[in-house]
């Protein structure tokens, strides 16, 4: 891909990212769980040219009764989904805690060769508690410990894999996280708010890569943005907070303290976030990750907003989020590429399939307008595309 172009992928969380997504009268009861549905989204984000789609897992059953989200494991989405396409990439989530590595390498290998070489493995820690007690483990171990492990991991996977070997991809946030990134990874997903903020992500992740003798722009820094589309900017407003009134009533409020790491459901949203949570998100280890916590902690120290101003900031679920014509979409996205301050972005969207159609439609073609973004396929392999020239 050449330097002057955005890395675009599509974060698909299962049937969209709005909570009610699932309630859309184009969208199966079945959906999460049909390969028809995901076979269709990986034709679409084919058809709008994105590098890739990004699966995230957690390897653990939630309640479907608050969201639905993503039931079948990655492992057999990638092959369903890469039997209906030619080119279009497949990142997917294994844990670094949970697994061995010599058969992670083995399975995920696999999955890179049955696909066409159009794999990435996105490589995590796992902070969530369910999770791993699902696997046998009481406690969830500290975070240093498991990013030592996952270091030797990591290592150890790719010289299972040699040179014809997926991409890698990581979520290196804290110090632990940047390292690791800027040592084995082609591309981190971030979730920085504000454009010099992921600047500095960009340039920490690059000063690791050269200390580790790789190239300094070899890895791809790939901020989360959530958008939701419309023809005006009200439109798009008026569209997510259509979808998010038929939420339950307090799954934002409830979100937003998981990744505090503070239970919010008494507080007043019409006042300032109470000193004792920010206190609380303050701590070590509280909260989602330490990558969002502290995003989430800057924008409550930078301009102390009410409770209900957060939450309507937190519309992307601890990613940056535009509700705005695509224009609009774009002149962000244009701002923090010619800026540094990102190589690429990790999209979430509202509702599959009609937030990607809208996508692909709309926003693609004026990223192509602005020679920002592809207007074919070139590269074989989803290393090769994230490699810079």
């Amino acid at each position: 891909m050449s330097a002057d172009h955005l890395t675009v992928n599509i974060n698909v969380l299962g049937v969209g990212q709005r909570p009610a997504a699932w309630r859309s009268d184009d969208i199966s009861p079945d959906a999460v769980v049909d390969f028809g549905h995901w076979q269709a989204v990986a034709r679409e984000a084919e058809r709008g040219l994105v590098d890739a789609v990004f699966l995230a897992d957690r390897p653990a059953i939630t309640d479907p009764r608050s969201r639905p989200v993503q039931y079948l494991d990655p492992s057999i989405l990638v092959p369903a989904m890469a039997a209906v396409t030619d080119h279009l990439g497949f990142i997917a989530t294994a844990s670094t805690t949970l697994n061995e590595p010599a058969e992670l390498a083995r399975r995920l290998g696999s999955i890179h060769h049955a696909s066409g070489r159009r794999f990435g493995w996105n490589a995590v820690t796992t902070w969530d508690v369910e999770a791993v007690r699902n696997h046998g483990i009481d406690e969830l171990p500290p975070r240093e410990q498991r990013y030592a492990r996952a270091e030797s991991f990591v290592a150890e996977v790719l010289a299972h894999w040699g040179d014809d070997r997926p991409a890698v991809v990581q979520a290196g946030g804290s110090g632990p996280g940047v390292q690791l990134a800027g040592q084995f990874a082609d591309a981190v997903y971030s979730v920085a708010q504000e454009p010099d903020a992921s600047a500095k992500h960009r340039q920490a992740v690059r000063d690791v890569a050269a200390a580790s003798g790789r190239p300094a722009d070899a890895v791809r820094v790939l901020p989360g943005l959530a958008i939701v589309i419309g023809s005006t900017e009200q439109e798009a407003r008026d569209r997510f907070d259509h979808w998010e009134h038929l939420a339950p009533a307090t799954y934002s409020l409830a979100e937003l303290g998981k990744a505090l790491g503070a239970d919010l459901l008494d507080v007043d949203v019409d006042a300032s976030v109470p000193p004792h949570v920010v206190d609380t998100a303050r701590q070590g280890g509280a909260g989602w990750s330490d990558a969002y916590r502290r995003t989430l902690l800057d924008r409550i120290e930078r301009g102390n907003p009410a409770v209900r101003e957060l939450l309507r900031d937190f519309g992307g679920y601890g990613q940056r989020f535009i509700a705005g014509t695509p224009e609009q979409i774009v002149d962000s996205m244009e701002v923090w590429f010619r800026a540094g301050a990102a190589d690429g972005f990790n999209v979430m969207l509202d509702l599959f399939p009609s937030g990607l159609t809208d996508f692909v439609d709309h926003v693609v073609p004026e990223l192509q307008r602005r020679g920002l973004y592809r207007t074919e396929y070139a590269e074989e392999t989803l290393r090769e595309r994230l490699a810079r020239p």
